[in-house]
């Protein structure tokens, strides 16, 4: 097998993970901020490479390496096109740009876009590149100590996981994520996001793709099916471990720490895929299953630090662990495996070393932003939604815009309920016509169930009601809608979708309207809905100008 061909393949699969990472993103995350998100994506992806090409690739692999810390830039890719190493430097490209890329997620649906756009081209600029140089260029000072890091779990997973940790903190958390109680304790709210399975897409692109971050490097075809196992166990044994550990301590397997877990065990094995066997991978699987909870919940209940998509957790926390992990297991140097100390004392110098550049830097960078063009939007363009306001967006989802079941040809059970012989339900006087006086005009709504509404329709049809207004809402009654948990998180209140009817009646009684519905409407079980009646003061007929009564009678109310 030519594995130079493969190497490029692997390097298309890591550049396909940009998808991945969008789509996890975007589900964790609430709908109006999901074009900003997208583009966001995007544009690292495409500042990166901008960076990369003219600073950040020669910082990295260039050969006239200072001390083992830096190279000078020589810029071959333009004076020697054909003789440049162009597998190395697309292999390079896409590995610097998910760097930049994991940073986004914390930092998720406040960040002003242009500060976006500022830290993430430094990272793939300057952040990234020195760092990778230490490890992955042959005179690097992290490289001659023996230091391993195969593809990446400190290198990119955790460069990534810190900028993001040290960004959520200064940009603060999401408005309504945490409040004060007067007794001094903080209060955490859940914030579910818009899509679990836009989430969940992500993740298996990301496991899909994995496959080629960790195994491009292979040496041969039997190093490479070695990374591959390794590759596949670990994220296994972190889910089935997350799933059991959530399932234990809150009474229900929690599905998107499950998505986190699988992410987390793909981090975890990424530093030492080539040098662990089967047992150790297992191993580390467990452990990151386990630790990307624990984390989420510490920075969450505990430290009040905001991360939506649970990004520090899965990369920065798991990208250490992986790390130090290959100096236990390492099947020639580990500590479980006879090697001794020296092996995880270089590991452990590794990540604290590079965790250190990182946090210095980007601190230094976010203050800057934040200090000069701002980091964090206004708290009225954050209510809005990202989407609007930096991108003048209306919705990522103009097309999809809800509609009553049954008005467009919905399923939803239907036709009328037998309404002979019906008496009207007693209602206030205020509400009712009084013979004599001028016909009054009453307004029915009806709060239902989507499935209901059909019935509802046809029902209303069948009493003489021909026009009516329908809308999708919202809501939940006393019971709070079975509030249960989002990572970890009790909800106060859990909204489902119901169906808003209103009706004006004038010539038909309001009582039989309010019989008729609750006729159509009842199942004897919990959320059946709520009817609400209000007297019209007046209406006006755009097309003729009638008022009132006259206004309502091309309808045959």
């Amino acid at each position: 097998m030519d594995m130079s061909v493969w190497f490029l393949v692997g390097a298309v699969l890591v550049f396909f993970m940009q998808c991945g990472f969008a789509m996890v993103e975007t589900g964790f995350t609430r709908a109006k901020n999901a074009g900003n998100i997208i583009m966001k994506n995007l544009m690292d992806f495409c500042i990166g490479t901008v960076v990369f090409m003219f600073l950040g690739y020669g910082i990295m692999n260039s050969e006239n390496y200072f001390f083992g810390v830096i190279g000078m830039p020589d810029y071959q890719l333009f004076t020697d096109f054909y003789g440049f190493n162009w597998s190395n430097f697309f292999f390079q490209l896409v590995f610097c740009a998910t760097a930049a890329t994991i940073v986004s997620g914390a930092m998720a649906e406040r960040t002003k876009f242009l500060s976006y756009c500022i830290y993430s081209a430094v990272i793939s600029a300057v952040v990234y590149p020195i760092e990778a140089g230490w490890v992955w260029n042959g005179q690097g000072w992290l490289a001659n100590l023996g230091f391993v890091d195969f593809a990446g779990s400190t290198v990119i997973h955790m460069v990534g996981g810190i900028a993001a940790l040290i960004g959520a903190i200064i940009l603060g958390p999401r408005i309504g994520k945490y409040t004060k109680k007067s007794d001094g304790t903080v209060e955490v709210h859940a914030i579910p996001g818009h899509s679990l399975t836009l989430g969940a897409l992500g993740c298996f692109i990301l496991w899909f793709c994995w496959y080629g971050f960790n195994g491009a490097a292979a040496s041969d075809p039997a190093q490479m099916a070695w990374i591959l196992g390794n590759t596949t166990i670990a994220p296994a044994a972190a889910t089935v471990a997350c799933m059991i550990f959530t399932w234990v301590k809150s009474g229900k397997p929690d599905v998107s720490m499950c998505l986190n877990a699988s992410l987390a065990g793909l981090v975890a094995i990424t530093a030492p895929c080539a040098t662990v066997d089967a047992l150790g991978a297992f191993i580390i699987g467990i452990v990151a299953g386990i630790l990307v909870v624990l984390v989420v919940e510490l920075l969450d209940f505990k430290l009040h630090i905001d991360d939506p998509v649970g990004a520090v957790g899965v990369h920065c926390a798991n990208g250490i662990w992986g790390t130090v992990a290959d100096g236990l297991f390492n099947t020639e140097s580990g500590l479980f495996y006879g090697g001794g100390f020296a092996h995880l004392g270089v590991q452990i110098l590794g990540f604290a070393s590079v965790a250190l550049y990182t946090a210095i830097v980007m601190t230094v960078v976010f203050k800057v932003i934040k200090a000069t063009v701002g980091l964090r939007v206004s708290a009225e363009e954050e209510i809005m939604g990202l989407d609007v306001t930096e991108h003048g967006l209306t919705s990522a989802y103009a097309d999809f815009l809800p509609s009553a079941p049954g008005v467009l040809g919905s399923e939803t059970l239907s036709g009328p309920v037998d309404v002979t012989g019906l008496e009207p339900t007693k209602l206030s006087p205020s509400t009712v016509t009084v013979e004599g006086e001028a016909p009054k005009m009453t307004k029915v709504s009806i709060i239902c169930n989507e499935e209901r509404f059909g019935i509802l329709r046809d029902t209303m049809a069948a009493i003489g009601v021909t026009g009516m207004t329908v809308s999708n809402v919202m809501g939940c009654g006393e019971q709070l809608g079975k509030t249960g948990q989002y990572r970890g998180v009790e909800m106060s209140m859990n909204l489902f979708p119901k169906i808003q009817v209103d009706i004006v009646v004038s010539k038909v009684s309001p009582g039989l309207v309010v019989a008729a519905a609750q006729k159509a409407l009842y199942t004897g079980h919990t959320g059946d809905g709520k009817i609400f009646v209000y007297n019209v003061e007046n209406a006006v007929k755009v097309r003729t100008g009638e008022i009132d009564y006259d206004a309502l009678q091309d309808q045959r109310r």
